[in-house]
């Protein structure tokens, strides 16, 4: 940590198999939808089949496009004074979380982030608006050293 302005980097590779795994469980739930919605609706008509070749082709492409770009977007930093976070695909985000706000850390580990090595960093800040920032994709070990790092400088602001 040095330095006002972090420097940008990536979370682990790891984190795009995560992303299309989630990815992946959404599409396959629409296209369950559109199988009865097939099956009710469409069955007798020109179009039967249609509604589910759609999704499956849509959710395909969605789970070989969209974890790259989700990976290659999100982005964060850690200096002495500020964690920042750049995210976002088709909407952009860049949070700055100024260290003396942070009230509480957390690091989470779900199914999926335990297969493919990842954890999330949860920082709760002071306020209402953003007042929890996620950083998914991060090595356990890396969420765990971030955490304890500000965590130090937490304590050091109210020693």
């Amino acid at each position: 940590m040095e330095g006002d302005e972090p420097q940008l980097q990536p979370v682990e590779p790891g984190y795009k198999n995560v992303l299309r795994v989630r990815i992946a469980i959404t599409w396959l739930v629409l296209i369950g939808i559109s199988l009865v919605i097939n099956a009710v609706l469409l069955n007798e008509t020109r179009f039967a089949g249609a509604l589910p070749a759609l999704f499956a082709a849509l959710g395909l492409s969605g789970v070989a496009v969209a974890p790259q770009r989700i990976y290659q977007r999100l982005r964060y930093g850690l200096s002495e004074r500020l964690l920042q976070v750049v995210r976002g695909w088709l909407f952009h985000r860049d949070t700055v979380v100024p260290l003396v706000r942070v009230q509480h850390l957390d690091v989470t580990r779900g199914p999926l982030d335990k297969m493919f090595g990842t954890a999330t960093l949860v920082v709760h800040t002071a306020g209402t608006h953003n007042s929890i920032v996620t950083l998914p994709g991060l090595g356990p070990e890396r969420a765990a050293e971030m955490r304890d790092a500000i965590r130090e400088h937490v304590r050091t602001d109210f020693a």
